[in-house]
């Protein structure tokens, strides 16, 4: 089991492919210090073995050293997700005394005008490029996370090389997933087939050329696919999320889904929770599933997909994932993808902390 820790909204970034909620909080209404302690208490209890903190950008939070120190003491594997720009030396040598285990490092591109493009900010590679210095520099293993989409696939060569330079163990080339804010800019992001094959052909040649050197986890886009990926492993399943006002999601996209209602860390624990809120209870298992993905063979492999993506593109959070080629809206689902890669890139939308 995870959890994952969403610590603010605040970010230096204005990605247009933000997986984060369409209305961010403010960090006026952040979960205080303390009640994030009672959290990682709650989740060792629980039976969570690794805490990723998260944002937003969690490097915004003046007590993260404070709560990975208290993480690590709970017997939690501590991992960090950042956009490793506001990174200093000294803080990255902070986190690691304090018990940090892992860096995870995102990046946009492999040139500077691309990465500021991709951003929404101002020389984001070189920051970028420091970051993952003093991670090295202070003795923490990096993860490196390539955000991929239609206007960077033919720097992904590059973006191994990259990965390998970083000194990273892990490559994620992680094609963008298009909901929330990503599904406002899908027509910007989609790639093409041809991208996609040839990426694929790309990843499959670096990890015989790499082997031992650099992992790469690679997953095709869910619009090219024929079988929906186990989001979050499963709804409910093994994975849990605390946003930064203490709701407690089985997904980090979840609150698209009308009619949910979320508890929070404020009135319950994490125990109740888990076991008896509506939400985390609305998708498990395999009771509530429609046919085909009741009778199929697959049901709990692959949990009949993402719920919040068949929400996205058939307005039923409870309808088949159409990323399954047994969906009867699985060849409209690539038609799009199809159509949208063809025509001309628009501008992007940016994301704002105002939502706008």
């Amino acid at each position: 089991m995870a959890l994952l820790a969403e610590l603010t909204h605040r970010c230096p970034l204005a990605c247009p492919y933000c997986s984060n909620p369409l209305q961010l909080e403010r960090g006026t209404d952040e979960l205080d210090t303390e009640t994030w302690r009672r959290i990682l208490d709650e989740a060792a209890r629980l039976g969570v073995l690794q805490v990723h903190f998260s944002g937003g950008e969690p490097l915004a939070r003046r007590d993260l050293e404070h709560l990975i120190a208290h993480a690590a003491a709970c017997g939690l594997y501590t991992n960090l997700i950042t956009s490793g720009l506001p990174l200093s030396a000294a803080r990255a040598g902070a986190l690691a005394a304090a018990g940090l285990d892992h860096a995870q490092l995102s990046l946009q591109d492999t040139e500077a005008a691309g990465a500021d493009l991709f951003g929404g900010a101002h020389n984001i590679l070189a920051r970028k490029t420091e970051a993952a210095a003093v991670l090295r520099a202070a003795g923490l293993p990096i993860t490196l996370n390539a955000v991929m989409h239609r206007r960077n696939l033919h720097h992904l060569d590059a973006m191994i090389d990259t990965a390998v330079r970083f000194g990273a163990g892990r490559l994620e080339v992680a094609h963008v997933q298009y909901y929330g804010w990503a599904l406002r800019n899908r027509a910007a992001l989609m790639p093409t087939r041809p991208q996609i094959d040839r990426a694929t052909e790309i990843v499959t040649a670096a990890r015989t050329r790499l082997s031992g050197v650099l992992v790469i986890d690679y997953v095709v886009p869910d619009y090219y696919a024929s079988r929906p990926k186990a989001c979050m492993g499963g709804w409910g399943q093994r994975f849990l999320n605390v946003d930064p006002v203490g709701r407690v999601l089985p997904c980090h996209a979840a609150t698209t889904i009308p009619g949910l209602q979320f508890d929070t860390v404020r009135e319950k624990s994490l125990a109740e929770i888990w076991a008896d809120s509506t939400a985390f209870n609305r998708f498990r298992g395999t009771d509530w599933m429609p046919e085909p993905c009741r009778s199929c063979e697959r049901k709990e492999i692959d949990w009949a997909g993402c719920r919040c993506q068949a929400l996205a593109l058939t307005g039923d959070a409870a309808a088949t994932d159409p990323a399954c080629t047994l969906s009867p809206l699985h060849t409209e689902m690539f038609s799009i993808a199809q159509n949208e890669a063809a025509g001309d890139a628009p501008e992007f939308i940016y994301r704002r902390m105002d939502g706008e």
